[in-house]
């Protein structure tokens, strides 16, 4: 390894101690150091600036949440690139999920109906009752609905969150989507 290197790991393990302790201006300079890589790194996948922005900010709250957690003697790089990439991948599951969820709501619509208003309309009112069905939900299930589809968070990361077992966390978007299901089909 060469002496930069090895200067830029002693820095990293200096600043991590001191952002251990609560110090925002080593957080801010370590903050500064990463934030045009990991921007750049996560806009690679989400070729969007604003989602990116996004995703780094989340990054780096993550950071100071855990910075008691930090193994100073780990690489720190290594540590912010993965919570980086799964924040990016999670994002990119919601809007797979969005995509899915688009295309089943078209699939549905009466084929006689054609003109985008009546789709606009349609989707509105659709979108309603969907937020209706939310209100039905219990308050556990509102957490998990909310961070399963409006967060794109993985199963594991909600179970996490919530202090439950993913097995719950799985059987709670099934009843979800089942109670979704049949009340739509019912309406």
């Amino acid at each position: 390894m060469n002496t930069s290197g090895k200067k830029a790991i002693v820095i990293n393990k200096e600043l991590l101690l001191r952002i251990q302790q609560d110090d925002k201006l080593a957080f801010f300079y370590l903050y500064n150091s990463y934030y045009k890589r990991l921007f750049g790194f996560i806009l690679k996948f989400i070729k969007q600036e604003l989602d990116t922005e996004e995703i780094v900010q989340e990054v780096f709250i993550k950071i100071w949440e855990e910075r008691k957690n930090i193994n100073t003697d780990s690489s720190f790089e290594g540590y912010l690139f993965t919570i980086a990439y799964n924040k990016t991948i999670s994002l990119l599951r919601k809007r797979v999920s969005e995509q899915k969820y688009l295309r089943y709501l078209k699939s549905i619509q009466s084929p006689g109906i054609a003109t985008d208003l009546m789709d606009e309309i349609y989707f509105s009112d659709l979108k309603e009752k969907v937020k209706d069905l939310i209100d039905e939900l219990t308050p556990q299930q509102k957490i998990i609905y909310k961070l399963s589809r409006e967060e794109g968070l993985p199963h594991k990361e909600i179970a996490e969150r919530l202090n439950i077992s993913e097995n719950t966390v799985k059987k709670h978007i099934t009843n979800i989507l089942n109670h979704f299901r049949n009340k739509l089909e019912k309406k």
